[in-house]
């Protein structure tokens, strides 16, 4: 009678096939919730750069409201002082710069990975750039 042949020879392979299974399951979950994150933070950083643009450029020298149309000119101060307060109340964080009746403003929102961070990817902050201009009455920007 002859030996039977041994099947201990795959031992404990499932092992290592569920590990690199488990590794790129976590790996790929990470992408699609922390990229998720990420995307979210951009459009919120693109929604408050806007918001605080058109803030900033409320902010009107008063004397500006009394002259001709095309003469509509923004406070810095005042301006600066609006997408402070906005950026704050949001918890973002930026920058923002007037000429004439134009406010420019860059925001970035700050965002922390909650999967990735396992493997050293810890922030994923957005930012966005918003720049609005004060118009007179019913004028629009384009000239009608």
């Amino acid at each position: 009678m002859s030996p039977r042949p041994r099947l201990d020879d795959d031992r404990g392979s499932i092992a290592l096939w569920y590990a690199l299974v488990a590794i790129a399951a976590l790996v790929m979950s990470g992408l699609v919730i922390d990229g998720g994150a990420a995307l979210a933070a951009r459009e919120r950083a693109a929604d408050l750069a806007t918001q605080a643009a058109r803030a900033g450029a409320d902010a009107l020298v008063p004397a500006s409201l009394r002259g001709q149309p095309g003469q509509l000119h923004a406070d810095p101060a005042a301006a600066q002082l609006a997408v402070t307060r906005l950026l704050a109340a949001a918890g973002a964080t930026g920058s923002s710069s007037v000429a004439g009746a134009r406010v420019t403003v860059k925001v970035t929102v700050p965002k922390h990975t909650v999967i990735l961070s396992a493997v050293g990817v810890d922030d994923i902050s957005q930012t966005a750039t918003a720049t609005a201009t004060a118009l007179y009455g019913g004028t629009t920007q384009g000239g009608g």
